[in-house]
């Protein structure tokens, strides 16, 4: 995003090319944003850095130099609202007030008005200088705590669906499942609350709200997901139901004490989209042959590894439902269970009644399943009995968090089980990460320099035609991005890995000889094909490849 703008800046003229490479050295490595670099150094002036910021968002630029707001506008914002989140309201056109902001993320900020006012709103971008001289005149000095606490004064009963905090919530989840985030996050701190949501894998702040609403906030949304309203000094989980918009969304809630007060994340998941079939995860045509040549196996582990939040969940379901036919009965142990399939039998772990996952497979072994999932093995007791049913004749598919496919076999050593058993029941591991799609509506190809390519372990003579990079427009909010998919690296157990796993081999040799062997196809080599075939771009892929691949 940061070079985009600059190239902009470059094209039209407005900075040189030795300007921007002046401005980018003096960003350190991304602490300061080149819009606060080009304007302490005086290398462009603001209203031209802001018509650009605004080209690159896709917004339309204002400038308040020109004119002055309509008063039919301004009476439709109250004031205590435009001067808290720090919207000017300047004019109605089409049906639709448009507003103006001083930064292309308050853009959240039009739906936020638009259930305030009762109609359409739209945000155009103006230089903060001129709209913090304009706000200044319109409405004075007054601070931010003369805000939604003095609508909430005026509301006798907060638990009312109508009360204040109540909408306020109700909003914060309407958004966020617009946007298509997968997290809220809700941080108290420097005398605000801050609010953002996680979109395609990044976070991004969407409102501010004054400190004391940070009390009753986390107070409503305690009280949503059964947690102890009382407990501030202890972390605590809980549950949210919720149907919106015809929609059920399923929310797991997680509250850490800080220094500041209690900070919230909510993770969401939306129960009524569609799960992926295999053909629709996005692996390659060689992979999916690949991956149900390995699922179609009667016995054996098959490990999908991978951090929290890079889609394990979605690839197991998928190859569930892909094995999931009358003539085989499946048993699931999950936590949670995120989607309910026809056909399957899933148990919900419940560690406070002792129903752990360890229980559950010793209690699934007695149902004569053909096929296990186990949710995640934690400790070696669920990892020995996963084992233990699949050197029986059961196919079970579970997760583990590693960094890649050779390190679930070290992973299952370091939890205690003997390396004997790991190599005689491991069949094939699966990892993969998330990196975000390009936009289809405004990417653009281009030629990559030599560096870019060979960053992606590929030979700059060999490779031809352009790759795709990000620009940003309406569609994608200026991120040139919208969606994600999911990059695979595979290992599949042959003789010689098995051997080497009950040698207990160092994890690095063990890479290597899989490399070498061609048992393990690497992140980074799935990465490449997806930025040769436009899906997404080099910088996404060693966004997540770079530090794993050592390139």
């Amino acid at each position: 995003m940061t070079s985009d703008l600059g190239e902009l800046l470059v094209s039209s003229g407005a900075l040189t090319e030795g300007q921007l490479r002046q401005a980018m050295a003096a960003q350190h490595g991304g602490e300061r944003t080149l819009v606060e670099v080009l304007l302490e150094q005086s290398l462009c002036d603001e209203a031209t850095l802001y018509r650009a910021l605004a080209k690159q968002s896709g917004m339309p630029f204002v400038d308040l130099e020109k004119g002055k707001p309509s008063p039919a506008a301004l009476e439709r914002v109250p004031e205590e609202v435009a001067r808290e989140q720090g919207i000017l309201p300047l004019m109605e056109k089409g049906g639709r007030l448009i507003v103006a902001v001083d930064d292309p993320f308050k853009r959240i900020l039009a739906d936020q008005l638009s259930f305030v006012i009762g109609g359409d709103v739209a945000c155009a971008l103006a230089a903060p200088s001129a709209h913090r001289r304009v706000m200044q005149r319109l409405y004075g000095e007054a601070g931010a705590e003369e805000t939604v606490a003095a609508a909430m004064a005026g509301s006798g009963e907060d638990d009312g669906d109508d009360a204040p905090i109540v909408r306020l919530v109700t909003r914060m989840f309407s958004d966020a499942l617009d946007q298509r985030a997968s997290d809220i996050h809700i941080e108290p701190g420097h005398g605000r609350v801050r609010v953002r949501y996680r979109v395609d894998g990044m976070l991004r702040d969407v409102a501010e709200h004054p400190e004391h609403l940070a009390g009753p906030l986390i107070s409503r949304l305690k009280i949503m997901a059964k947690m102890d309203i009382a407990e501030k000094r202890k972390p605590q989980d809980g549950r949210i139901g919720l149907t919106l918009a015809g929609r059920d969304i399923d929310v797991r809630a997680s509250i850490l004490p800080s220094n500041h007060g209690e900070t919230m994340v909510m993770r969401l998941l939306d129960r009524s989209g569609n799960l992926l079939d295999l053909r629709d995860l996005g692996l390659c045509a060689e992979d999916h042959a690949w991956f149900k040549r390995v699922i179609a196996r009667p016995g054996g582990i098959v490990l999908v590894t991978g951090p929290t939040g890079s889609g394990k969940t979605t690839t197991l379901y998928a190859a569930l439902q892909e094995l999931n036919r009358s003539d085989v009965k499946i048993i699931t142990a999950e936590d949670p269970v995120e989607y309910h399939i026809s056909g399957l039998n899933q148990v919900q772990v419940f560690e406070r009644i002792g129903l752990t996952f360890a229980r559950i497979l010793k209690a699934m072994l007695r149902c004569a399943p053909n096929i296990i999932l186990v949710g995640e093995i934690r400790d070696l007791e669920t990892a020995d009995i996963a084992i233990q049913a699949a050197l029986t004749g059961h196919l079970v598919f579970s997760t583990l968090h590693t960094n890649d496919a050779p390190s679930a076999l070290t992973r299952l050593i370091d939890l205690g089980v003997k390396p004997f058993l790991v190599s005689a029941s491991v069949h094939a591991v699966v990892a993969q990460r998330l990196v975000r799609r390009l936009c289809p509506e405004c990417s653009r190809p281009y030629d990559p320099d030599p560096e870019e390519v060979r960053a992606l372990g590929l030979d700059p003579e060999r490779v031809r035609g352009p790759f795709r990079e990000a620009r940003g427009c309406r569609a994608c909010e200026g991120s040139g991005y919208r969606g994600r998919v999911a990059l695979y690296e595979r290992l599949s157990m042959d003789p010689a890995l098995r051997e080497m796993t009950f040698r207990g081999v160092p994890l690095e040799e063990l890479r290597a000889a899989a490399l070498a062997s061609g048992s393990l196809h690497a992140l980074s080599t799935d990465g490449a094909r997806k930025v040769i075939d436009g899906t997404t771009t080099v910088r996404e892929v060693l966004r997540v490849c770079r530090n794993k691949d050592g390139r």
